[in-house]
């Protein structure tokens, strides 16, 4: 993929200290849309992502955390089971790389 396109990217993260948590916790809030507490969607071009995780990677203990990023496919297949972070009446999907929000 160009550094110039955009992606989908699964960030998940599990940090051993609460202040840390939340740091990292408000800083993926302003880039991307929570799927869970500690995972997010983000839509970036990679260039975009790196400098992400530069700033996530200043706010961790690399011995104590783990932050990990996945792209994710342009047309992957999706499955949800059980209590969905969202109401029922709005889904999530993508169309490509764009999130969409359905009510």
């Amino acid at each position: 993929m160009a550094d110039s396109q955009l992606g989908l990217y699964l960030l998940a993260y599990d940090i051993a200290d609460p202040k840390r948590l939340s740091r990292v916790h408000r800083v993926l809030k302003k880039q991307g849309l929570p799927v869970q507490y500690s995972v997010f969607t983000v839509v970036m071009k990679r260039k975009v992502l790196l400098r992400l995780l530069a700033e996530i990677d200043d706010l961790i203990h690399p011995l104590k955390d783990d932050v990990r990023c996945y792209r994710l496919p342009n047309n992957g297949e999706v499955n949800l089971l059980g209590r969905q972070f969202f109401p029922e009446d709005v889904w999530l999907f993508s169309n490509g790389v764009n999130l969409l929000f359905m009510n």
